[in-house]
């Protein structure tokens, strides 16, 4: 008999910079959808100080990042609930003794065990000259509480290429925190659509959830609707989305049915063909004419 997962996503304003208000919202919020059974609770992306590199505070910030993930663990722990405490920017030393900074999804088990994490790969254009991408690592799918679990971060959502190293590897959900907004669409693009990035994320996420056989876990920021999308949801093949929020602080919670994905993989066989040794689409991209 397929599991059902109880899961809950969190999406709120946050706060630029204002790294304790945005940790104790999380905090709280995560203690109230463990309180309703909630087994997983995933934040957005930058949710502790937003995403403001050119503002000294936010690498400082980016320094102290290991404590809040010990928060995080210790909470985990305190509730009996995982936490994928959506990103967390983490600053490292290169080898050059150059400044680095990694935009970091962690997935914590109910028993506050660190279970894997994941640097995001596919990095946003403005965001290039601040962040470094995991760039050839490998997208490897993690054993969790509730399943094999993929991780991956907002714009990697474009790439279906991610999904598929995911998918197999085994991951059967795939988690993705994300930080966008309206406007990530170019003055240009939005002219021929003002709400184009919502239609973005509305049809990328379900075909993504058909394509792969896969459920999706997306969790957004909020706020003002003319500056944020919001839309934090859980979406499934075969049925779409089972649950969905617009643009408001709060939280969402939804069982999720593992048998809703072994009956689209019945359906649909991606993964059986995926596992295929003569597989035909067995290539790499590389750019090269």
């Amino acid at each position: 008999m397929a599991s059902t997962y109880r899961i809950a996503v969190i999406q709120w304003h946050i706060k630029e910079l204002d790294i304790e208000y945005n940790h104790k919202t999380a905090c709280d919020y995560i203690s109230e959808a463990a309180a309703q059974g909630a087994e997983l609770a995933v934040l957005p992306e930058y949710h502790l100080s937003g995403m403001v590199p050119t503002d000294p505070r936010w690498a400082v910030q980016a320094g102290e990042s290991a404590w809040y993930l010990e928060k995080y663990q210790s909470l985990a722990k305190e509730l009996q609930i995982c936490i994928v405490p959506g990103t967390i920017i983490e600053k490292h030393t290169g080898s050059d003794q150059s400044t680095l900074f990694y935009n970091t999804a962690y997935f914590i088990s109910n028993d506050g065990t660190v279970l894997g994490s994941y640097r995001k790969k596919n990095i946003w254009h403005p965001e290039r000259p601040h962040l470094t991408s995991s760039g050839p690592e490998p997208h490897v799918a993690i054993d969790t509480p509730i399943g094999r679990v993929g991780m991956l971060i907002c714009w990697d959502l474009a790439f279906p290429e991610a999904f598929r190293e995911l998918i197999v590897d085994g991951a059967q959900i795939v988690i993705v925190p994300t930080y966008w907004t309206p406007h990530d669409a170019s003055s240009e693009a939005r002219e021929y659509n003002p709400d184009c990035e919502g239609l973005f994320l509305e049809s990328t996420i379900t075909t993504r959830c058909f394509e792969n056989t896969c459920g999706i876990v997306f969790v957004n920021a909020a706020g003002p609707s003319e500056d944020f999308l919001g839309l934090s949801q859980i979406t499934l093949p075969l049925v779409g989305p089972i649950a969905k929020m617009g643009t408001e602080d709060g939280f969402m919670i939804a069982d999720l049915d593992m048998g809703i994905i072994d009956a689209a993989e019945r359906n649909y066989k991606v993964r059986q063909d995926l596992k295929k040794e003569n597989w035909h689409y067995v290539y790499r991209h590389t750019g090269r004419k």
